[in-house]
């Protein structure tokens, strides 16, 4: 009976080598999830503890779960955290107005040029973020050549009643600020909104002509649903970093244009508040995550680029 029961040994050996292949794709995921979890998860934990802490630089900080903090950077530094909201997403709307034609002309008209003008889009990431920025403290002089046609085509009255600038400048003001905003992401939303545009099949643009649908209406009822998934990832790939950024802001801006990014940089290499710094990292993460979630189920498409 007992030779009945026992396996035999050709169907041990492919009952192994089948456990052993559905171990596979674990040993695979393995040096992903250590990845994540040295450089993701243990400093968002040491960055939660931090939050929860007090005490000062010389006597040390020991953690004692004071929330207060969360509400105390909160209260004292709302009006940074709406700026950066308010630029972020200005930054955002300029970015999906100028790259978008930008984006359809390559995928559609560009032809033998396509590869070269997608170059001379990536051609800024080869120069330093510092550099790019403190170019347009040149862009933006006072007496240039930029603030001279605005101010001949009257546009400075416009952003003057808008609050963006204040008298015949533009630096140090807010439209300074989203203009190094929008020039140093405008890449992140111009190749997810490429990708996009490439994949739809041009013969569906054949079939609305044949259908007598005007070009507008081929846009609108066509292309445009169809290229939701890039515009969702090229907003979400320009309003993540645009809001958390301080380098415009220092350098393009002045003390009323400082967002949260300042303020964050300031207490943990100024004033070595380290719980503050890191309760507005952690506010800052849960708002964008939010605003995010939302935007997403708004758009009614979750399938990003």
């Amino acid at each position: 009976m007992s030779t009945l029961t026992e396996a035999p040994p050709e169907t041990a050996a492919p009952r192994k080598i089948r456990k052993r292949g559905r171990l596979v794709p674990y040993w695979l995921l393995l040096p992903g999830i250590l990845w994540l979890v040295v450089f993701f998860a243990l400093p968002m934990i040491y960055q939660a503890s931090t939050s929860v802490q007090q005490g000062s630089l010389e006597d040390g900080f020991k953690v004692t779960w004071h929330f207060a903090t969360y509400w105390d950077a909160l209260s004292e530094y709302w009006p940074q955290f709406l700026r950066s909201v308010l630029y972020a997403g200005a930054a955002t709307i300029l970015c999906l107005l100028l790259g978008y034609p930008l984006a359809y002309l390559i995928a559609f008209r560009a032809g033998r040029w396509r590869n070269v003008v997608l170059i001379l889009v990536i051609a800024p990431f080869f120069t330093s973020f510092l550099i790019r920025t403190l170019a347009w403290k040149t862009i933006l002089a006072d007496g240039g050549p930029v603030v001279g046609a605005l101010n001949s085509l009257h546009l400075l009255d416009v952003t003057n009643w808008l609050g963006m600038t204040e008298g015949d400048r533009v630096l140090a003001t807010p439209l300074a600020v989203v203009c190094g905003l929008t020039y140093n992401f405008l890449p992140f939303m111009i190749l997810p909104l490429y990708t996009s545009l490439e994949r739809i099949d041009g013969r569906l643009h054949e079939a609305a002509g044949d259908l007598y649908a005007s070009p507008a209406t081929t846009f609108r009822k066509v292309t445009f649903p169809l290229s939701m998934p890039g515009v969702v990832s090229g907003t979400l790939l320009t309003f993540i970093p645009a809001a958390g950024d301080y380098v415009n802001a220092d350098l393009l801006g002045s003390t009323d244009t400082r967002m949260v990014g300042n303020v964050i940089q300031t207490q943990f290499l100024r004033v070595l508040d380290y719980p503050t710094a890191a309760a507005l990292s952690f506010i800052l993460m849960a708002a964008i995550l939010l605003m995010v979630t939302f935007y997403i189920r708004r758009a009614g498409t979750e399938d990003l680029v």
